[in-house]
């Protein structure tokens, strides 16, 4: 005999109405708080453009001081392993990795009713690829050109994609996973997963240092932002 409760979780029904639901949920946020929305994002834009301005004239428009030492260091280190360990993790730090992670957590939470993790987690992760994308535009910087990249990019460097997705997604698990048990285990991994997304960058040549630690910085603040905008003075674990 089948159950009543497994039953109605394939049902067509009342699976158009639990999307309907999540949309509305989605929907009421925005409209509630689209103006403190647009300050977090606008309070991240608007230093990120500072800081790549400063980087502009700092020396009548050379880099900062470490963009070029560190990125010939890293090229002191090519091998064949290296290239081959590097160009992977640049890999899943966006389209191999990062991008079906943040699909697959969004779905996931979706499908389990955990409406205020997934509206903080889509809007954490879509607002940090548009704020990665206007700041590029606005700055416009061009990739480094010391030497020929065997990953080589064709979009403007500032700030790094790589370095704001993986880090929006580390500080979403952690801060999901921070009540468990699985806190520092999650942290630890997401942390070296950031960090050597980064040094992928670099040592591909395809991005200056400061370029990374903007994108990890813009990333973090946002989503911290996110989060205590989605939640307000609750916590995320807390059901809705």
């Amino acid at each position: 005999m089948s159950n009543p409760v497994q039953a109605s979780k394939h049902d067509p029904q009342v699976a158009l109405q639990a999307a309907h639901e999540d949309a509305r949920f989605g929907l009421d946020f925005l409209r509630r708080r689209w103006r403190r929305l647009l300050l977090v994002f606008g309070g991240v834009l608007l230093p990120l453009w500072g800081f790549g301005e400063l980087a502009e004239d700092l020396h009548a428009g050379q880099l900062f001081f470490f963009d070029a030492p560190l990125l010939q260091f890293a090229h002191t280190l090519a091998n064949a392993g290296w290239d081959t360990f590097f160009v992977r993790m640049s890999a899943l730090g966006y389209l191999h990795g990062v991008v079906p992670l943040d699909v697959v957590l969004v779905l996931a939470l979706a499908l389990r009713r955990r409406l205020g993790e997934g509206l903080f987690a889509g809007v954490a992760i879509i607002g940090s690829a548009l704020l990665n994308l206007g700041a590029k535009q606005l700055f416009a910087r061009t990739r480094p050109t010391l030497w020929e990249s065997i990953a080589p990019e064709s979009s403007y460097s500032f700030p790094s994609g790589h370095a704001m997705g993986s880090m929006t997604l580390a500080c979403v698990l952690v801060l999901l996973a921070w009540p468990t048990r699985w806190r520092w285990p999650v942290a630890i991994v997401a942390s070296a997963f950031v960090v050597l997304v980064g040094l992928s960058r670099l040592y591909l040549g395809v991005h200056y240092p400061s370029d990374i630690l903007a994108g990890w910085t813009a990333a973090l603040v946002w989503t911290v932002g996110i989060y205590a905008l989605v939640f307000n003075q609750r916590r995320p674990w807390q059901q809705d």
